[in-house]
């Protein structure tokens, strides 16, 4: 057993316990079992924390961005064949949305630094064709900057959010409505609540958010077999609705994800302040509330030594990820572009622990285990 585990679901929800099985029973009490207030509830209280006029809860956090990119076809703001900028340095879900619409993915390359797209070469990549930026804020860092928001104004790009990671994390730029929270930062964002986010379901769940009243009302019926009464079909849609025990469960713990991601802060500032070996590289320390560390993500050349190495003193750890989406084998039509900073991140990143199984003083050992590792 890992002295000091990557994760562990089990202890993560043990505060929650009795309050989730209360949401459990609640729901089994009202007899709703698809729908109905817990849903609306969650929607509400989502909508406030990020800022947004509106949200819609859906089944996980790939449909949620399936469904976004489908209602603007649907709205005639996206047609087949249309381009998406993407960053080339994210899970490969953030591209399946795009192209699961027929729309095109043009990948931009990673910043070596922050790891999220690098948004200065936004610019270069703009074709007539290119019609929506997507932008991922990837490891719980925020992605939204000057470049970006000039580069979607000076060509009227449609701007979606991938959070799936960085729920509650702040940008330095604000959005063209004078917001920061992500989510609340582009024209649509979609929300991942997978277990292991910083607010996790107990099974997969998502979300989006929009301030467009005609968006969600489209993406609500989009999710619901593309109706917008009961038998009446107005899209082929899809079942992509979301349960309304995970929506119980989120309810549960979405009051605490600030404190959760206090938390993680401060185990990011152990690992700051205490790494200190040459052959690790630290992720980029921002401003306190730019980033909430769903991963904490060393870079090392030396990544499967130093994992081996961590491993056998009890350290778990991660790798996401070590496979860019145009290196993959379903996108091999794209495998000869050249994006050397990606696929070097995909050989040297490294996750740490950085959970609520993580302490302090668990990561004042770790830095300590990890200053005395050698490559030699």
């Amino acid at each position: 057993m890992m002295k000091y585990p990557f994760l562990n679901l089990a202890d993560v929800n043990e505060p929650y316990f009795a309050a989730l099985k209360e949401a459990a029973a609640r729901v089994i009490d009202s007899g709703r079992y698809v729908g109905g207030e817990e849903n609306e509830d969650f929607e509400e209280e989502l909508a406030k924390y990020t800022g947004t006029e509106y949200c819609v809860g859906v089944s996980n956090g790939l449909d949620a961005l399936r469904l976004i990119f489908r209602a603007y076809i649907e709205l005639g703001r996206l047609h087949t064949g249309d381009e998406v900028i993407v960053p080339a340095n994210t899970y490969i879900a953030s591209v399946l949305a795009v192209t699961d619409n027929g729309l095109t993915p043009v990948f931009v390359e990673a910043d070596p630094v922050t790891l999220n797209l690098d948004t200065a070469r936004i610019e270069e990549h703009i074709s007539p064709r290119t019609k929506a930026i997507l932008t991922v804020h990837l490891y719980g860092r925020a992605c939204y900057d000057k470049y970006l928001a000039d580069a979607a104004a000076a060509h009227g790009l449609i701007v979606v959010e991938d959070n799936a990671q960085a729920i509650g994390a702040d940008s330095d730029y604000p959005s063209a409505k004078g917001t920061y929270r992500t989510g609340s930062l582009g024209d649509a964002a979609a929300f991942s609540f997978y277990p292991t986010k910083n607010l996790g379901a107990l099974g997969d769940a998502g979300a989006v958010t929009t301030d467009d009243a005609v968006l969600a009302s489209t993406i609500r019926a989009l999710a619901n077999y593309g109706s917008d009464t009961r038998y009446h079909n107005i899209y082929t849609g899809y079942n992509c609705r979301l349960d309304p025990i995970q929506a119980a469960f989120l309810r549960a713990k979405l009051p605490d994800v600030d404190k959760e991601n206090a938390r993680r802060r401060t185990l990011a500032a152990v690992y700051e302040a205490h790494i200190n070996n040459p052959a690790i590289k630290k992720p980029l320390l921002t401003s306190p509330d730019g980033c909430v560390w769903h991963q904490y993500v060393i870079l090392t050349p030396y990544r499967e030594q130093l994992r081996q190495y961590l491993t056998d003193r009890g350290v778990g750890t991660d790798v996401n990820y070590p496979v860019p989406a145009h290196k993959q084998p379903c996108y091999s039509c794209y495998a000869s572009l050249e994006l050397p900073v990606a696929e070097r991140l995909g050989h040297e990143v490294l996750s740490l622990p950085i959970s609520a199984c993580t302490s302090v003083a668990d990561a004042l050992e770790i830095s300590q285990i990890i200053n005395e590792f050698r490559n030699d």
